[in-house]
């Protein structure tokens, strides 16, 4: 029997009171005991406030990501425990990969996007400025800063790592500690994989704790500073989220529950196509990775009439090639399911579907576990359902069997597909298998108000598709009504769950101080040199040249068009250019503007600036005409590392006339050696 230990208040304690068993889902046998409910939740909860909180706060968005990145690396490079004490789960080597290599994918990926889309401070900002007055002395700005509490992390047995590493690193990317809470079913792998994170050095003391069993009275001591995320079923999200504490402080409770995800094959979608194979291909994968325990596994396969008796054929066919058993044994392509208790509960709902529903493969299918000790398993056999009238049935739109369990139905039109598809109230994924544009735009549209996510797929992306039930840290993961209301994951979006957004106003000098971003009206900083010979550590935000002025003459407008071949009228022809209500006459090219303003102050010489690596934002605000006269104000507006050897700089650049006037302005991009 293992002690599966929590590790909270920077030590780890074993079990006690209230201890539960735990049993190996291949063999039954009890593997561990977990849970003591002797833990003193508000130390645990005080613990990550007073310690993990300020050691997070007080490192930027990007050591936060560069943090991220190593504890992937050292996940990465013991991975193989993972793999190991997983087993246990009954999940077999590919779902381990699902599992244990998507987690750390994840990590991966937030660590990149925090280096390449957060800056490097401790402030993210939000949007543009507004400008309240007329002259620009009184600006707003939308800021998010970290919560000053905690995230506690609920998550589900079915994926002990990716559920616990895909909502830690958001959480910690934007400087909040956490406490996860593991399902105790499957514990004993979050407990090896936080013991791994603590045992690497990479995290603050109190950025992270564990707690395996129960909860205790935690959410009863969350305030308004802190945050609820959960995954699991509808019951069990609505009694947390109905907890008095939570709505009375008004505590953030972020939800990604259960739900009857579909699955449409499209009319042109025939045996014999490629969108044919890769939609029985998908159904079948959805049916049997985790032993179908995935809140994206496909429930209900929406079929055109015609199609539905090749379509049953087809999947039987595949089905009766899976080999279930104990996964260490060689061959075998599904497990089991977590316990006893899940395998009773998936056996209960597919009886209830079975009274609206005939079964077509699963009871008849001789399929056994093989394996040396597997009697005692929770072993249920991919069972296929078919609906012959899903307008009058209800159950098999409201009862999801948390197994290898999926139900056939068809559909006349795409309409119909539409109307099926959203009577499960809402669902994580909905997926379209079709290579006819037009139907993939129809039902999408119909459906897109009660899915999370559409996933779309033909033979044109089926080589780089990430699959139906497989939720990429780029994209938001929940979805409406049933599944709970929630976005999780999407990037830098799922950051902001844990930061407060916070609107700022005061004058252009207030908000670059807060925001660590130049804003145009702050008094200009006068370099001591030449910015283009200063070092990127040695360039100060707000950093200014003025250059000289240029006069643009009719003979640089005309060689420019000749030499380009840009010989638009507005620039060659004086009575078009007239006509044009935009103009006075011939005028000169916004882009010989940028290349004379580029010109103006670029520093010839070889230095520290590497490379210009592109423009945003550009703007030409009033033409320039023979005779005028422009100099540019150029601006260090931002900066941001990139490797140990350069980083990124900013610029704003701002071109005036003769008259003071601005006639264009835009951020150029430059690398600068550090």
């Amino acid at each position: 029997m293992q002690d599966i230990s929590s590790h909270v208040l920077g030590r780890w304690i074993g079990p006690g009171p209230g201890a539960r068993e735990i049993a190996n889902a291949v063999t039954g046998r009890p593997l561990g005991r977990a849970g003591n409910d002797d833990l003193d939740f508000g130390a645990i909860l005080d613990f990550a406030r007073s310690r993990g909180g300020p050691a997070l706060r007080a490192m930027t968005f990007h050591e936060r990501a560069r943090m991220l990145k190593a504890l992937a690396q050292h996940l990465s490079a013991h991975k193989q425990v993972l793999y190991d004490v997983s087993y246990a789960t009954g999940a077999t080597l590919g779902d381990h990969a699902f599992d244990i290599d998507g987690g750390i994918g994840t990590l991966f990926v937030y660590a990149s996007k925090g280096r390449r889309e957060l800056p490097d401070a401790q402030v993210l900002l939000d949007g543009g400025l507004e400008q309240m007055g007329r002259a620009g002395s009184f600006l707003g700005q939308h800021i998010y800063t970290p919560l000053r509490g905690v995230a506690v992390h609920v998550n589900a047995f079915n994926f002990p790592v990716w559920g616990m590493l895909e909502k830690l690193a958001p959480s910690l990317l934007a400087g909040v500690p956490s406490v996860v809470k593991p399902a105790t079913a499957s514990c004993y792998v979050t407990e090896a994989c936080v013991r791994l994170m603590i045992d690497s050095g990479h995290l603050p003391e109190g950025a992270v704790q564990l707690v395996t069993g129960g909860l205790g009275d935690t959410l009863d001591l969350l305030d308004s500073q802190d945050a609820v995320t959960f995954t699991g079923s509808a019951a069990t999200a609505v009694r947390l989220r109905a907890n008095p504490n939570l709505i009375r402080k008004a505590v953030r409770f972020t939800a990604e529950q259960d739900s009857l995800n579909a699955s449409i094959l499209g009319p042109d979608a025939g045996p014999g196509t490629a969108e044919f194979d890769l939609f029985v291909k998908e159904v079948t994968r959805e049916m049997t990775v985790k032993a179908g325990q995935k809140c994206t596994a496909i429930r209900r396969i929406i079929a055109p009439e015609p199609l539905v008796q090749p379509l049953i054929e087809a999947v039987s066919a595949r089905l009766a090639k899976v080999v279930i058993g104990d996964p260490r044994v060689e061959g075998v392509r599904m497990g089991a399911l977590i316990s006893q208790d899940q395998k009773a509960d998936v056996l209960a709902k597919a009886a209830v579907i079975a009274t609206e529903a005939e079964c077509v493969f699963g009871v008849q299918s001789g399929l056994a576990p093989v394996g040396p000790d597997v009697e005692g398993g929770a072993f249920v056999a991919p069972t296929l359902f078919l609906c012959a009238d899903p307008d009058r049935a209800r159950k098999v739109h409201e009862t999801e069997a948390f197994g290898p369990i999926s139900t056939i139905m068809p559909y006349r039109d795409a309409e119909h597909a539409a109307t099926l598809a959203n009577r499960g109230r809402g669902s994580l994924v909905a997926s379209i298998v079709t290579h006819d544009a037009g139907f993939a735009r129809d039902v999408a549209l119909e459906i897109a108000a009660w899915h999370g996510r559409v996933y779309i797929n033909d033979r044109d992306s089926m080589a780089e598709a990430t699959g139906h039930g497989a939720p990429m840290p780029h994209m938001v993961h929940g979805g409406p009504g049933r599944a709970g209301g929630g976005e999780e994951l999407g990037g830098i979006r799922g950051v902001k769950h844990f930061m407060q957004r916070t609107a700022v106003q005061g004058s252009p000098a207030m908000l670059t101080a807060i925001g660590g971003r130049w804003v145009p009206g702050t008094a200009p900083v006068t370099a001591p040199a030449h910015p283009f010979t200063r070092r990127f550590g040695d360039l100060g935000i707000g950093e200014t040249l003025t250059t000289a002025p240029r006069t643009i003459t009719l003979a640089d407008i005309e060689h420019f068009a000749h030499f380009t071949g840009d010989t638009f009228y507005a620039h060659m022809d004086e009575a078009a250019a007239a006509r044009n209500p935009f103009f006075p006459g011939r005028v000169a090219h916004g882009y010989l503007l940028l290349s004379f303003a580029a010109g103006l102050f670029v520093e010839p010489n070889e230095g520290p600036v590497l490379a210009n690596t592109g423009l945003d934002a550009l703007r030409f605000v009033r033409p320039v005409v023979p005779g005028d006269s422009i100099r540019v104000t150029l601006t260090v507006k931002e900066k941001t590392p990139r490797t140990p050897e350069y980083g990124e700089v900013r610029w704003h650049a701002r071109l005036d006339n003769q008259d003071g006037d601005k006639v264009a302005d835009y951020e150029l991009l430059t690398m600068v050696a550090v």
